[in-house]
């Protein structure tokens, strides 16, 4: 008898599974994540002394403000400017210079030329944007060989160009002589651009920035060829 309830202890303890201490899991590392790139504030770029990271993509229009300063003055303090209705900077030794439709980057350089003839060996011109006005930057009116004529809103945050406008009016007439786009300007300025070279062989810098009140004339070809 005792025989058989040695077997059958050792049948039981041996059916049992062991309990094993449980395991642990390692923790999956998790992957970082970039950190979002962000433009340079005005503040960061009014700290620098290189002209190469002001912004080339925002375009200046009247009522907006900007910081401006030359680092090789003796304060080398910023300036706060404001374009003003006609597009113009009132700039410290120069005096007004055109700003509308142009770049920090590009009326910097713009700038830096004329100080460099008269007032400074070396001038780096550190110019950043304080605030972009909200107000209407004004209208354009394209007419001639067109689908759609009419006037058109200047966007606020964009370099608005014939090639744009004339694309926003629905594209070109049947007949429109693309060579001879006719742009007039206040004050009795024309212009004429060969929008055929800007948008089918790529001479995008002879696309004409447009400024408030400009007239788009598209004119007919004489022949269909």
């Amino acid at each position: 008898m005792r025989t058989w309830a040695f077997i059958f202890l050792v049948a039981t303890f041996v059916a049992r599974p062991l309990a094993l201490p449980a395991q642990e899991s390692s923790p999956v590392p998790s992957i970082p994540k970039a950190a979002a790139v962000e433009p340079p504030t005005t503040s960061t770029v009014m700290r620098t002394n290189s002209m190469n990271v002001l912004d080339d993509k925002k375009r200046l229009g009247s009522n907006d403000y900007v910081s401006f300063r030359v680092v090789e003055d003796r304060d080398n303090e910023s300036q706060h400017l404001r374009v003003n209705d006609n597009g113009e900077l009132e700039v410290p030794y120069i005096g007004l210079v055109p700003a509308a439709g142009k770049s920090c980057k590009e009326l910097a350089y713009t700038v830096k030329a004329a100080l460099e003839r008269e007032y400074y060996y070396h001038a780096t011109v550190i110019i950043a944007v304080d605030h972009i006005s909200e107000k209407s930057r004004g209208k354009v009116y394209v007419y001639g060989s067109v689908k759609g004529q009419g006037p058109q809103e200047i966007p606020t945050d964009e370099s608005y160009t014939v090639s744009k406008a004339i694309i926003r009016a629905g594209g070109f007439g049947d007949f429109a002589n693309k060579r001879k786009v006719k742009v007039t300007r206040k004050g009795g300025h024309d212009f004429v651009v060969d929008l055929k070279r800007v948008i089918e062989e790529g001479h995008s810098e002879e696309d004409l920035v447009l400024q408030p009140d400009d007239q788009i004339y598209v004119p007919q070809r004489l022949i269909n060829m």
